[in-house]
């Protein structure tokens, strides 16, 4: 019958030693060492002073444990059949694995000293160390196989540092939790009983000194309950020892069926006798949930964070690679568009400061000549019109070279983020011989009012007034000339020369403005070629450097994206590697967890196995 859970167990076993768990594979060899033993060992647990030394009296029929008010079990207690009553305290080496007998160090104790032996007062070696009491004792139970192994009060074996006996709990075959009926089990008892559960498929709830309280049975109803709550798959047994001590004494069968131990008893005999099959069936089925469980979590967890890195590591550097690409496109389209912009703006201001700079020439031009002579100031002025336009020329320059510089720091600051500088290694400046490029005013042909002329149209005018004069006088019986006709023809002729004079100097005026306007549309066509050209030539040379620098970047780039497609490929490749081998094991752990659930006919799956896809 054995055959079927053995050789599950041993897969289990060949699985921790796979997984490189030599802690789960030597736990597994004790409990296939535990589960071929024939005898049946019960661990006897609980709280103190709730009976769990005079429940093992009981069963027993024998005050092998003590108890009382002044007896306190330090070292726990082992009752096993032996042929006559002994008592030794036994010493065993704290190494972990099953114990050789020629390292188990036994020291003798007198059978009317085991109380002293139980407190840990006599015969236990100095300096402590791992140790219990084993009591020997003529029982026909016993001579069965039951070991009874009865444990400290948990707080107690806490604080002398004698281990919790939840500890023993994988070395026993059943495990008796005993709680009075004074109380319903508390919350420390509750999470003890989950503990064990978990790792022990045979636990069973005692609740003793039903003597002593007469509604112990909605106690027990109360505490089957908060046992269903909790979800403890537990029985729950009431007793009562003294009743069973009295009953052996008296030899009453009635009082010992009312002391409930009967129906405990059967409950052991039952699990001795099933020791060999269903309890061990149920025992391999809860230890490949504990040894799956424990070898599933890290495969889970690292399975994970193979997930959660593929956002990192080498993909995330593909990914931030690929985002570089994608922002120096985007970068190359956001400085051609400044560069053409600022180029635009650049062109159209320049020419607008232009234009009004010669406007202004302009303007004091005609301020200039509207009263000044061109045949008195036309030299002056030459030297004032020359120098303006040159400054006019020089200002517009300087200008364009500021704005020049302006427009490359704006395209620049497209190329901040690749963090180092970027402005062109040239700069523009003014042209030194800009005043050479301007074109010389030519003279304007300015009439002159000559001596001839002006005897002339003095002529003209004197002869109109002496005889307008003339005429007239001679209806008063006067001679055509005479001294009032000779005067009149006198002022008549000075008007005339003055009038003529003004005429000329309008005229004179009229074309020196109209030459210098035809002048300072040729410098300003000619300046305004030249600024265009400039701001051209600028915009090329821009455009030649942010391009090279483009496609060194772009160089740069492309080369990082490759190495890190390359480095995410290999990456993904063992991964995808890492992620199958784990997706295997977890298959074959489940496969393996199914096997031996089948053998009790559970098949809900342990904690941090679930699905290996």
């Amino acid at each position: 019958m054995a055959g079927i859970w053995l050789d599950v167990l041993d897969g289990i076993a060949r699985t921790c030693r796979e997984h490189g768990r030599g802690d789960l594979l030597q736990a597994v060899r004790d409990k296939r060492v535990q589960l071929l033993d024939p005898t049946l060992r019960v661990l006897v647990v609980g709280e103190p002073n709730q009976g769990k030394s005079q429940l093992v009296n009981a069963i027993v029929n024998a005050p092998v444990c003590p108890v009382g008010d002044g007896s306190t079990t330090v070292l726990p207690t082992v009752v096993r059949h032996g042929e006559v009553a002994s008592a030794a305290v036994v010493h065993t080496p704290p190494a972990a694995g099953p114990v050789d007998a020629g390292t188990v160090e036994r020291t003798a104790v007198p059978v009317d000293r085991i109380a002293s032996a139980v407190a840990g007062t006599l015969g236990r070696r100095p300096g402590g160390g791992p140790a219990h009491v084993e009591i020997g004792l003529p029982r026909a139970l016993l001579g069965a196989g039951l070991v009874l192994v009865d444990t400290a009060g948990s707080d107690e074996a806490t604080a002398i540092g004698g281990g919790i006996p939840i500890a023993a709990v994988s070395r026993a075959d059943a495990v008796l939790l005993v709680s009075d009926s004074t109380r319903e089990l508390s919350v420390a008892e509750i999470n003890m009983l989950l503990h064990i559960t978990r790792s022990h498929p045979n636990v069973v709830v005692v609740q003793t000194k039903t003597d002593l309280v007469t509604d112990w049975r909605a106690v027990a109803e109360r505490n089957r309950r908060h046992l269903a709550e909790a979800g403890v798959p537990a029985a729950l047994i009431p007793v009562s020892s003294a009743l069973r001590l009295r009953a052996a004494v008296t030899d009453d069968r009635e009082l010992n069926a009312e002391s409930g131990f009967p129906v405990l008893i059967a409950r052991l005999q039952r699990d001795l006798a099933g020791k060999a099959d269903p309890l061990a069936r149920a025992s391999v089925a809860l230890t490949a949930r504990t040894v799956v469980e424990q070898l599933a979590a890290p495969l889970r967890a690292e399975l994970e964070s193979q997930e959660a890195q593929q956002q990192s590591g080498p993909i995330s550097q593909l990914h931030a690679a690929q985002r570089e690409v994608d922002e120096l496109r985007r970068c190359s389209t956001r400085w051609q568009n400044t560069l053409s912009d600022e180029m635009g703006d650049l062109l159209s201001d320049i020419e607008y400061d232009l234009r009004d700079r010669t406007r202004q020439i302009l303007r004091m031009v005609d301020e200039a000549f509207d009263t000044a002579d061109p045949l008195v100031a036309w030299d002056t002025f030459q030297d004032w019109l020359e120098r303006s336009m040159t400054e006019a020329a020089e200002a517009n320059h300087e200008w364009l070279v500021q704005r020049c510089d302006w427009a490359a720091r704006r395209v620049a600051a497209n190329f901040a983020r690749y963090g180092y500088d970027v402005l062109p290694p040239w700069s523009v400046t003014v042209p030194e011989d800009l005043g050479d490029r301007l074109p010389e005013i030519e003279r304007p042909h300015i009439d002159r009012f000559t001596a001839s002329q002006k005897v002339i149209t003095g002529m003209k005018g004197s002869y109109g007034g002496l005889l307008m004069f003339g005429l007239a006088l001679t209806l008063a019986g006067m001679p055509m000339i005479n001294p009032v006709s000779i005067g009149a023809g006198a002022l008549f002729g000075g008007k005339s020369i003055h009038d003529e004079s003004r005429q000329l100097l309008r005229r004179r005026q009229s074309t020196v403005k109209t030459a210098i306007q035809r002048h300072v549309d040729d410098y300003f066509v000619r300046m305004n070629k030249d600024c265009r050209d400039t701001v051209r030539q600028v915009q090329r040379m821009l455009r030649d450097h942010f391009t090279a620098l483009t496609e060194e970047l772009q160089e740069a780039i492309i080369q990082s994206f490759r190495t890190a497609k390359q480095a995410a490929d290999t990456d993904m490749a063992v991964r995808e590697q890492r992620q199958r081998e784990i997706r295997l094991k977890m298959t074959r752990l489940a496969a393996l967890y199914d096997q031996a659930q089948q053998l009790t006919g559970a098949r809900t799956a342990p904690a941090g196995l679930g699905s290996p896809a």
